[in-house]
């Protein structure tokens, strides 16, 4: 092993673990990846909830699994984040509140009153960008003043999870402009906090000086003193900006230049794409985010991913393996069995009060094998809509980029092929977001700023025999199938029309 101080950490706290993954940027090569499950907070009126002080004890149980050998040949650490949850601190850096999460639904109410405090919906597009919708951090500030007063009166600074965490690598507060573009009060246009959509989360209290300072993409801040005693870790480690989860994982799957399309199959499901310049859906389907890379990245994001596949499998009583062999039994339509996947509520289509259901069930197509592939070509469809998103704002692609835990099915890989009719390319990295934020760190760390895709080039591989292209007769038969998805969902919530 080499003797370099050349390795570069990432973190990735999601909503159902925090992984560590150590990578030597000089042999190009993952030393060790670890997790640490995380807890679910969920109650009947949309909430999802987490506490913060579960991320740091899942990034000390990590840590101390870290060889000491690799620990001390680290340089730079990266960290990923879930987007949009909201870290209330005082002024002593306590946290005040659970942590609600980009999957909250519960401010719905809150939604609407900014909405209309700011303008509308198409004001809000237009200023800032994006809707205002329920997974964003606005309206849960909101929430927090009108459910929780006595923490709102304390609040001193509002964090993101990855600024929590940097918080306590570092001592220092501060965030970036693409996880910050999912606040809802990030002007993506001009890349500064918006003082009107401030204003209308709360007219009575100026909330900028609680926003942490917008660092650069390729920034860096020193590690503090007592986290790298706390972890044992050399001095001069410096610690990147990090960003979303998503931002990072464009870093770990090459989406950091325009014409790479990533799809990522996790709890959530997204689908985005590196621009140069600001992507704004008239129909608000994409979320105009910027990137973590100076650029900008618009993404479709879905609620129910890998959420239907699980809550499928689980009720069937299957292990996974059992469910790809289901897969080969049952064919492509599920034999008329279509599954609205809106488990908990959705994002796009903006449908928060939306339940899942089945339709088409007949005494004959009611086996499991229908069940879960019913389930995942709905999980699948949703996403699919993104493309048609991409395709109004005029960016076209040659391949998908896939990462998270559904990569993993070959059946998925080739069903998103010939959903897509786009090839399948599987990087050989598979922690999309947390090698992304490791790459990110190498990048800043390197001041490398004017050349990240050669960068990612050299470091970032594809599986050559994880790939997929897409079957002629699947891609017509599914091009119908996707079709009556479509009409289906319009007839069951015709708002979205």
């Amino acid at each position: 092993m080499s003797t370099e101080n050349n390795v570069f950490l990432g973190i990735d706290a999601g909503t159902q673990s925090l992984k560590l993954l150590a990578y030597d940027a000089g042999q190009k090569e993952i030393l060790h990846v670890c997790a640490a499950p995380l807890e679910l907070i969920s109650r009947d009126d949309g909430s999802r909830e987490q506490i913060a002080e579960w991320w740091l004890d899942a990034l000390r149980q990590c840590m101390s699994e870290l060889p000491a050998e690799i620990k001390a040949r680290v340089r730079g650490i990266g960290v990923s984040g879930q987007q949009h949850g909201f870290v209330p601190l005082n002024k002593a850096g306590e946290v005040i509140a659970p942590v609600k999460l980009w999957c909250d639904t519960s401010t719905i109410a809150e939604c609407e009153e900014i909405t209309l405090r700011f303008g509308g919906v198409e004001r809000c597009i237009d200023a800032v960008g994006n809707p205002i919708l329920p997974g964003y951090t606005a309206p849960k500030v909101l929430w927090l003043k009108k459910h929780k007063p006595e923490a709102y009166a304390e609040l001193a600074h509002i964090l993101l999870p990855h600024d929590y965490l940097n918080f306590h690598l570092t001592g220092k507060i501060f965030t970036e402009y693409g996880d910050a573009s999912g606040t809802g009060y990030l002007n993506i246009l001009r890349r500064e906090y918006d003082r009107d959509m401030l204003a209308a989360i709360d007219p009575d209290l100026d909330l900028l000086p609680l926003l942490p300072p917008l660092l650069e993409a390729d920034a860096t801040v020193p590690l503090g003193e007592q986290a790298r005693q706390a972890f044992d870790l050399p001095a001069g480690v410096k610690v990147s900006t990090g960003g979303g989860d998503n931002m990072m994982a464009a870093f770990g799957t090459g989406s950091t230049k325009p014409g790479v399309l990533t799809l990522s199959l996790g709890t959530s499901g997204t689908v985005f794409a590196h621009s140069d310049k600001p992507a704004i859906d008239p129909h608000g389907d994409l979320a105009a985010f910027c990137s973590s890379s100076g650029g900008w990245l618009p993404l479709l994001c879905t609620m129910n991913c890998t959420v239907a596949t699980e809550l499928t499998r689980q009720s069937l009583g299957k292990s996974i393996s059992e469910c790809e062999q289901l897969l080969e039994a049952s064919t492509a339509g599920a034999n008329g069995l279509i599954n609205l996947p809106f488990y908990n509520g959705e994002r796009i289509p903006n449908l928060p009060h939306a339940r899942a259901s089945l339709h088409g069930m007949t005494d004959t197509n009611m086996t499991p094998a229908n069940l879960y592939r019913a389930a995942m070509e709905g999980a699948t469809y949703t996403l699919r809509r993104g493309l048609d998103a991409f395709d109004r704002a005029g960016q076209q692609f040659t391949a998908i980029r896939l990462t998270g835990g559904g990569a993993k099915s070959p059946h998925w890989r080739q069903m998103i092929a010939d959903v897509f009719n786009l090839p399948v390319e599987i990087p050989a990295q598979q922690e999309g977001a947390a090698f992304g934020a490791a790459m990110q760190a190498l990048w800043a760390c390197e001041g490398q700023a004017d050349d990240l895709p050669a960068l990612i080039g050299e470091h970032l591989a594809v599986d050559e025999t994880m790939g997929c292209v897409p079957i002629a007769e699947n891609v017509a038969t599914y091009a119908t199938l996707y079709q009556q998805f479509q009409d289906l969902l319009g007839k069951q919530y015709p708002e979205i029309q």
